[in-house]
């Protein structure tokens, strides 16, 4: 995600929205730093004592017993995730602000397949994201202060967790996969030198893909 949506997005929107810069330049600098200071903390779990031993869910009621893992790794962990979420919903909230009052060209039909792929991957972010900002929130308030949100004998929900990850957790398959898509489509029109046939068919499965991949966690 930091390549294809982060790296390609900060280098080709402002290009294609007609612009020379991003629209929050500062919070694009922010965005940009924030994301190795939230890598470095996750991988520092990974040095901690006994490590974190929760999965890559990190569902309760394992992640919440201290008597079978290292507290301290999961606080690392949750801390690095936060951070790199924030640092993604910047990001997302700065192209979709440079494509909407940035642009130099009016009109929608002028915006290119990428930027559009771009744009329904930072709707998913902005949407999501918050989600499972509050799940982890939540796990480290059960297992640091017992608030019992994920604890059954404390009339908490475990399955609670399961729902707010998975509301994360599935659309980021197509939050990695959205830009790929853009980055085919524009490579494939500016070597044929001509508009991808179908351009308004990609841009409305690009969409159905965003609505429906954000509506079906609930499988998981």
């Amino acid at each position: 995600m930091p390549v294809l949506f982060s790296g390609f997005g900060n280098y080709f929107i402002p290009l294609y929205a007609g612009s020379t810069e991003v629209a929050l330049p500062r919070v694009n600098s922010l965005s940009y730093f924030l994301l190795p200071l939230g890598s470095t903390l996750l991988l520092h779990s990974l040095v901690a004592e006994f490590g974190a031993a929760i999965g890559w869910t990190m569902y309760p009621p394992l992640s919440t017993n201290g008597m079978t893992m290292n507290t301290e790794a999961v606080d690392w962990i949750v801390l690095g995730l936060l951070i790199l979420g924030m640092s993604s919903v910047l990001g997302a909230v700065n192209f979709v602000g440079t494509v909407l009052f940035e642009g130099a060209l009016p009109g929608m039909k002028h915006i290119t397949l990428f930027t559009w792929a771009i744009i329904f991957t930072a709707a998913m972010l902005i949407i999501t994201i918050p989600i499972f900002t509050g799940a982890i929130v939540m796990l480290l308030s059960d297992m640091e202060y017992s608030y019992g949100f994920y604890d059954g004998a404390a009339a908490g929900d475990a399955i609670l967790y399961q729902h707010l990850f998975w509301f994360f957790g599935h659309p980021e398959v197509y939050i990695l996969i959205l830009p790929g898509f853009g980055i085919a489509s524009q490579c494939l029109s500016t070597s044929g030198s001509k508009p991808v046939f179908g351009g308004q068919s990609m841009i409305l499965a690009m969409g159905c893909i965003s609505i429906l991949g954000t509506l079906v966690w609930v499988h998981h």
